[in-house]
């Protein structure tokens, strides 16, 4: 089960994912990526909540690395478990994705661009 809250900001989107991800649950945090992208503001996400993410739900991120780029926006994780993270880690997707360990580091990374 998954639970995807948002909360818009003046320059931003701020999405709260809790709960799993998985392939059946991956369409919700795919249509809040979607939503938050056509806003056309940056994406921090905040994944304390999140307990389980499959190959799936990192699809969904990976998925709009290329779209990101080309509008000029940046997606920011912060908050990962350290099961999590590894899930990430594993893959290299650390290497191409922006994860941070506070949302104060996620702000800092979207003011220095």
């Amino acid at each position: 089960m998954i639970d995807i809250k948002h909360k818009e900001e003046e320059e931003l989107q701020i999405l709260f994912v809790n709960g799993e991800i998985d392939a059946s649950s991956s369409i919700h945090l795919d249509s809040a990526m979607r939503e938050s992208i056509d806003k056309n503001k940056n994406i921090i996400t905040d994944l304390t909540g999140l307990i389980y993410i499959s190959s799936a739900g990192l699809g969904v991120f990976m998925s709009y690395l290329q779209e990101l780029e080309a509008n000029n926006l940046k997606l920011v994780l912060f908050g990962m478990n350290e099961k999590v993270y590894e899930t990430f880690e594993i893959l290299g997707l650390d290497q191409l994705l922006i994860i941070k360990k506070t949302i104060e580091e996620a702000r800092e990374e979207l003011n220095a661009s």
